[in-house]
């Protein structure tokens, strides 16, 4: 007789307890332990959250961006905590000292060889249907960006020589060279 081996489900409580400097992401029980990023991935990082805070900025936004790590917990519930590389969140009732309590508006992920299969299919249908307005791929490998507009249910491509729109913010582009 074949018996079922019981799959491990993890909680946020586990992600708390990993040892200092180890960290990971929690998506539906399921642990990602996750590789420090590389010096072009942080470059990239910064330079969009530079423009997207000085774009913020300049129009006296109350939006907020915030890049990883920074806690986000996706769902009411405590096997869903992800650490996308920026989260924008307009609604700021979601934050407090811990992080963001609910879906970014507008969420970057930056692709890595380690989180490929993970940014480009896990993440997109779980930032869908968490409400996330707004979810970019930026893939250095193929120099370019994937743009998920979750609110028209359309999807646009974009290479890092162009101008990508901005969903959320009215006649906003950032052009990652």
């Amino acid at each position: 007789m074949d018996v079922l081996k019981k799959q491990t489900m993890y909680t946020i409580s586990d992600i708390y307890a990993l040892p200092d400097g180890e960290r990971a992401e929690l998506i539906d029980g399921q642990i990602y332990n996750m590789m420090p990023p590389g010096r072009l991935h942080q470059k990239i990082s910064w330079k969009l959250h530079q423009a997207i805070a000085n774009y913020i900025d300049s129009r006296n936004g109350l939006c907020e961006v915030y890049a990883a790590p920074f806690a986000v917990f996706l769902n009411d519930d405590d096997i869903n905590y992800v650490e996308p590389d920026l989260s924008v969140i307009c609604d700021l009732s979601k934050l407090d000292d811990k992080g963001c309590h609910g879906a970014p508006d507008w969420v970057i992920e930056i692709v890595s060889a380690g989180s490929r299969s993970r940014d480009y299919m896990t993440k997109l249908f779980k930032y869908r249907t968490a409400g996330v307005r707004e979810y970019w791929i930026v893939d250095p490998d193929k120099q370019m960006i994937m743009v998920y507009g979750f609110e028209k249910d359309m999807v646009e491509k974009y290479d890092f020589n162009e101008a990508v729109p901005v969903g959320i913010y009215e006649g906003f582009t950032v052009k990652i060279e």
